[in-house]
């Protein structure tokens, strides 16, 4: 068991789970600039410190808490929560955007791979690589996959079991099952073209509040969605993945193991500054 100060930088879409409520995978970068991943975090745990106020966002909080490494998952960097209640977890600073993202950028833009190759060679035995930031050479668009509209029936199945599911909600209530993916269309140094699945909390939620302001018309919310992910973010802002490992497929050792698990997004800078 350790003791570490984790600047939260990633929360993907929650998945149910039969003891934990809903279950967000966070990560974040250590004081040092190595990543970190823990899990399992509660969603209920996120959304009751927000609207408590005690975090202003999932995103971009020092915290510091008891962690351990898992020994079911050959990632290193893969951490779980000494206390599930999370007793011990101490709230520090927020690292706000002032000065274009300044201090965000001298945390989070220590280690950048740019060679998509190389990061899924560091991902095989034995470094086993599972989080990094990237920086893509050219982003080429945002595609839009239909995708099932309901959970698996294990995962809702799960869900019901579930020690915190005693106030008979739909497994559906709290969190609903995304009725799309996201991929990014991009190139690396190389020159190679790749596309990467986006799993990033912050792209589903833009898609439910993008569907509330269409009062329901899918096809403006998702118009909506691509506006802002492809023509604000590709046209506007100097754009860095977040990726990482799904377990499954690092343990199968897949040809490419990760996803996008976040989005950093600086504006572009039009001149080089002096000072």
């Amino acid at each position: 068991m350790a003791r570490k100060k984790v600047l939260l930088t990633v929360t993907t879409y929650p998945l149910p789970s039969r003891s934990y409520d809903e279950l967000v995978c966070t990560a974040g970068i250590l004081e040092n600039g190595e990543w970190i991943r823990i899990y399992p975090v509660p969603l209920s745990f996120l959304i009751g410190q927000r609207q408590s106020g005690k975090m202003a966002s999932f995103k971009y909080n020092w915290i510091e808490l008891d962690l351990q490494k898992r020994t079911d998952d050959k990632r290193p960097e893969s951490y779980s929560p000494s206390n599930y209640d999370f007793k011990d977890i101490k709230l520090l600073d927020r690292v706000d955007t002032r000065g274009n993202w300044f201090k965000r950028k001298e945390l989070c833009l220590k280690n950048v791979y740019t060679n998509f190759e190389t990061l899924i060679e560091e991902s095989k035995k034995p470094n086993y690589k599972s989080l990094a930031t990237f920086k893509p050479t050219e982003v080429i668009k945002v595609e839009i996959v239909e995708d099932d509209r309901e959970w698996k029936d294990e995962w809702v199945e799960l869900r019901k079991q579930g020690d915190l599911f005693a106030e008979a909600q739909s497994p559906e209530t709290m969190i609903p099952k995304l009725p799309y993916k996201f991929y990014y269309h991009f190139k690396d140094a190389t020159g190679k073209k790749r596309r990467l699945m986006i799993e990033d909390w912050e792209i589903g939620a833009l898609y439910w509040k993008c569907l509330t302001q269409a009062e329901g018309n899918e096809a403006i919310a998702l118009e909506k969605v691509k506006q802002r992910f492809e023509d604000e973010f590709i046209n506007q802002k100097d754009l860095y993945f977040f990726v990482g490992t799904t377990k499954k497929f690092h343990m199968m050792n897949a040809p490419n193991p990760f996803v996008i698990i976040g989005v950093f997004y600086p504006k572009k800078e039009t001149q080089i500054s002096l000072f």
